[in-house]
């Protein structure tokens, strides 16, 4: 049984989950999520049991020191809520951790546990996966979800994928199964350029997740790493000729590709996006600075680590895929 003391009762809550390995290409939706914790100074109420779900000769724990003494961190999925001030006022059940070793089915009832006690209203499940889009344009994002109402009412696809999947898409189908509506949001990473960190992917997850649920978030430094990461992958990607010429064919196919899209509703669907976006009385939600948000069970802010440089773009040699 799940036993939540001191969590308040919750306001519109919508848990928002990412889980690290082969959903999570160039680390972007985990990353989003650690984001949103720091951003609004989350606090961990429930962590799983990580002896129940993780091999630990593939997930290993790490020693560190604290104060001259050894500790242990398991690999494990930890969940935190933050709350959202303003006039519109809402709940955030953030999940991060590891795609499970093992148990799936048995992972997934304790999330939805957790959910059902806490009075989730939505899930939205962060994913991130290896294409061929180049990185010079907008990172495109597809959501998609398995209720034909949900897709018609928040304009998603409904997803048709058929093949291998990971975590996200068995967790999408449990909250199917459990009557939970649920959506999968996921980002297209270049598949010659995968190493994390992809703030540029990153970026683009939170501005489609801040439209879906209609929340105001605070990107910090995030907008100006995404900048910085393109321009170090610009460089990279100009001191080999063979690597320009690809990404000039990726452009040229996505930007055909994309052509009957740049309709005058179209544009105006985009402006419209941007406005609301900017505009502090739209909603009065988080402010960037934090003015507005602040956490509810104790104040655990947490440090920010600056991106390293864009590593060299590489060939596809990596082995990591995932579903639409």
């Amino acid at each position: 049984m799940i036993e939540l003391e001191g969590v308040p009762e919750l306001i519109d809550p919508v848990m928002v989950a990412a889980f690290e390995g082969w959903n999570d290409a160039g680390d972007a939706a985990s990353t989003a999520v650690a984001h949103l914790d720091r951003e609004w100074k989350g606090e961990v109420f429930a962590a799983l049991d990580a002896e129940d779900y993780y091999d630990f000769q593939v997930n290993r724990p790490t020693v560190w020191m604290d104060d001259g003494v050894r500790k242990i961190t398991w690999p494990t999925t930890r969940l935190s809520v933050v709350r959202i001030s303003g006039e519109k006022p809402r709940d955030l059940v953030l999940v991060r951790g590891i795609e499970p070793s093992m148990r799936w089915r048995s992972f997934c009832n304790e999330l939805l546990g957790f959910a059902h006690e806490l009075g989730v209203e939505l899930v939205v499940i962060l994913g991130a996966l290896l294409g061929d889009t180049p990185h010079t344009r907008p990172v495109p994002i597809s959501g998609t979800t398995s209720d034909s109402d949900l897709a018609r009412r928040m304009d998603l696809e409904e997803t048709k994928y058929e093949g291998p999947t990971g975590i996200v898409g068995v967790l999408q189908e449990a909250c199917t199964h459990a009557g939970v509506p649920a959506v999968s949001l996921w980002a297209a990473v270049p598949h010659y350029v995968s190493q994390p960190p992809n703030p540029k992917a990153t970026l683009a997850l939170l501005n489609r997740l801040e439209d879906l649920i209609d929340v105001r978030i605070p990107l910090g430094e995030l907008p100006e790493d995404a900048r910085a990461w393109q321009v170090g992958v610009d460089q990279l990607a100009a001191e080999d000729s063979e690597v320009a010429e690809y990404v000039q064919s990726l452009e040229e196919a996505r930007d055909t590709a994309e052509l009957p899209e740049a309709s005058g509703e179209a544009i105006a669907r985009e402006f419209e996006r941007y406005l609301r976006r900017r505009d502090p009385s739209a909603g009065g939600h988080a402010t960037a600075d934090g003015g507005e948000t602040g956490p509810f069970l104790k104040d655990n802010p947490g440090g920010r680590t600056k991106p390293p440089k864009p590593p060299r773009p590489s060939g596809t040699d990596e082995d990591e895929s995932s579903e639409e």
